[in-house]
């Protein structure tokens, strides 16, 4: 997963973004200028933004209003220490999809993240992508490797599709679990390891590399 933070103070920017990479295996982008997230945000695509509303020349009720007035459809997440009702009010307004108080919790931070990545906000997709030697249609929920058809059951589709939207990063066990069988879900990592091993058999090439005690990755 990949999340922007817009936040201004040093010491909790480098505190949330370690955080974020350590515990959840999320590739961070750390910005402390309100100008350089809505560049950022505008120049890559992110899972989750997360923006501060008190930020230095351009804050994060106004990157968020710039963002949304140009057709921006993805999740932003708010962070401040406004805790009025009105505040919130406004910061929704704007366009933001969840407010998060501070000072908060490191857990609920990723509780959010968690729920706005499983909402609705997927951007539009390319019907079909290859990579090193296979084609993956998701309309047809299907690969051919090497020119040939191999049928894939829901789980393995979804995971593939997924390594492929973060091709070259390492993803934990636990955002894999997380984004393809649920947060609640009653499985354990094993199931990961079992479905990529269907995986890797069915793609007929070693090109989903483990990470020992972290997750997988796909890179060619």
């Amino acid at each position: 997963m990949n999340i922007l933070l817009a936040e201004d103070d040093t010491r909790l920017g480098k505190l949330i973004s370690h955080m974020l990479k350590k515990k959840g295996g999320f590739r961070v982008d750390w910005v402390e200028q309100g100008e350089d997230a809505y560049d950022f945000t505008l120049a890559s695509h992110y899972d989750v933004v997360i923006l501060d509303w008190m930020m230095p020349v351009m804050d994060g009720i106004s990157v968020c209003r710039k963002l949304r007035s140009e057709g921006y459809g993805g999740p932003i997440l708010m962070l401040t220490a406004k805790d009025a009702i009105q505040d919130r009010v406004e910061g929704l307004d704007a366009g933001a999809d969840d407010y998060l108080v501070k000072p908060f919790e490191m857990d609920e931070l990723f509780a959010r993240i968690r729920a706005l990545s499983r909402r609705n906000f997927a951007p539009i997709q390319e019907d079909s992508v290859s990579f090193s030697h296979f084609t993956l249609n998701r309309t047809n929920r299907n690969i051919e490797v090497r020119e040939n058809e191999v049928q894939l059951s829901q789980k393995e589709f979804q995971l593939l599709d997924l390594l492929l939207q973060n091709k070259g990063m390492v993803l934990t066990r636990e955002v894999i679990l997380d984004r393809i069988w649920g947060y609640d879900a009653d499985v354990s990592y094993k199931i990961v390891d079992a479905t990529v091993k269907l995986l890797r058999k069915k793609l007929d090439a070693d090109i989903i590399h483990s990470i020992r005690g972290v997750g997988y990755k796909l890179e060619g």
